[in-house]
């Protein structure tokens, strides 16, 4: 078959294979009547960063290196989450494949993840810059100017949409704004768009909560909106729609404070600095970098027997990886990686904190920092309105997700949807790997 001119990918939050069945997606319903509609098994761990990046590359996190969506340096001692340049992606991605088949092949990316200089033509990714007056709201655009274009258009981008108690469903709507502006401004042969607003839903209330299936429905409708707009500029029979989610999640009703257990059992260390604790990375002999269910524990050579018995024994998790081949198992055995693995029970998640006075947390606890918080903080989504701060109270979470995709419960697995059988990997089980997408969209066999 024929492969199309134009090929949208679109990266929508949240959506798994019953939604279809139950009738919430309409539009997503419309696209895969003539096409193919799978359960698509993410890689572990089932987080932004890492599934996105095995998406776009066909590899598994042992190979591309993206082993959270946080990143340890071992020699500089230091936390980074949410980092955004492509070169820490280790292999190439999509785009890079495709034109290394054909140079004149036009891309775009909207809003995926690490994809700052990316060797794509369009690329428009938030990067806020600090300075002396403040935060001044702005995404990193490629051709230069691209996103003062789109402002101009659309007006600014909001981070607090994007991101923290604000976060909406009007984050996702200015992007679907992008994606339709590139579309017709620009007509590239693959455009890459991230729609993000029902991860907030899925965290605060929960899976099946009707705050999130209301977000289900408006994220199919900026789907509808997409597939309209490439009706309005008569290329729709031209452009295959893949439509896909990263993972499921799971409801919770708390969280695993694998620091706070770390320093009871004395390997975690701290520095007081004006009354505030912070962890002391060169002089703990053990730490965990945590995100959503799975937590990466860095720890000195001697400490590594003593650490992993005392992580099993911590109430809430469910899992531990801690050999070369228990790693290998789950393809994540990369030099980044955790000496030792923990992944939570399916209702549990991991909190960063360390302290066990709150007066004594660090000032950035109480903040929407995702850059200096040495883990996902998913407390960010609320706010305190006496106080005007987050609060710390890890019991107002109730969706995550990260946990491996389990075969046999169904656990992790989320959608895939094709416009054409064209271009899919048939599987007798209905399900898609992640890792087959990158070689299905450039109309390889995987």
């Amino acid at each position: 078959m024929a492969r199309k001119k134009h090929t949208i990918i679109l990266d929508v939050v949240g959506l798994e294979y019953n939604h279809i069945e139950k009738g919430l997606l309409p539009n997503i319903a419309s696209i895969a009547a003539n096409g193919q509609v799978s359960r698509l098994e993410p890689v572990f761990p089932a987080v932004t960063c890492t599934v996105q990046a095995s998406v776009l590359s066909g590899k598994y996190p042992q190979d591309h290196g993206i082993i959270s969506n946080g990143l340890y340096d071992r020699n500089t001692f230091s936390v980074s989450f949410w980092e955004q340049p492509n070169s820490l992606v280790e292999s190439d991605r999509i785009w890079d494949m495709a034109k290394s088949k054909d140079p004149a092949i036009k891309t775009a990316v909207l809003f995926w993840q690490n994809s700052m200089y990316a060797n794509s033509d369009i690329v428009v990714t938030p990067r806020p810059l600090h300075t002396d007056i403040g935060m001044i709201m702005w995404c990193y655009s490629k051709p230069v100017g691209y996103y003062e274009r789109l402002k101009q258009a659309f007006g600014e981008f909001s981070l607090v949409h994007y991101w923290g108690p604000l976060a909406s469903p009007a984050s996702s709507e200015w992007i679907c704004n992008a994606a339709e502006y590139t579309i017709e401004k620009e007509r590239p042969d693959m455009t890459f768009v991230y729609i993000p607003h029902g991860d907030y839903s899925a965290q605060r209330f929960g899976k099946n909560s009707p705050q999130a299936i209301d977000d289900l429905r408006k994220a199919d409708d900026i789907v509808g909106r997409i597939v309209q707009k490439t009706s309005d500029l008569g290329i729709k029979d031209q452009t295959e729609f893949i439509i896909l989610s990263e993972y499921a999640f799971n409801d919770v009703n708390g969280a695993v404070p694998i620091n706070i257990k770390l320093r009871d059992a004395g390997l975690l260390a701290i520095r007081v600095i004006q009354e505030k604790e912070y962890v002391d990375f060169e002089l703990s002999k053990a730490f965990a970098m945590v995100d959503h269910q799975v937590a990466h524990v860095y720890v000195k050579d001697d400490y590594l027997e003593e650490t992993k018995k005392i992580i099993r024994d911590i109430q809430g998790v469910d899992a531990v990886l801690a050999s070369n081949e228990e790693k290998d198992k789950l393809k994540i055995n990369h030099p980044r990686s955790g000496d030792i693995i923990a992944i939570s029970a399916k209702d549990k998640w991991f909190s960063y904190y360390w302290w066990h006075d709150v007066e004594k947390a660090p000032d950035f606890a109480r903040k929407v920092d995702i850059h200096r918080k040495p883990g996902y903080d998913p407390v960010e989504l609320f706010v305190d309105f006496k106080t005007r701060k987050i609060p710390l109270d890890t019991s107002l979470v109730k969706g995550s997700h990260g946990r491996p995709a389990n075969s046999a419960t169904g656990e992790g697995y989320s959608l895939y949807v094709s416009s054409s059988l064209g271009v899919i990997q048939e599987h007798n089980d209905n399900v898609m790997k992640c890792t087959d997408i990158a070689g299905n969209i450039l109309g390889a066999s995987s």
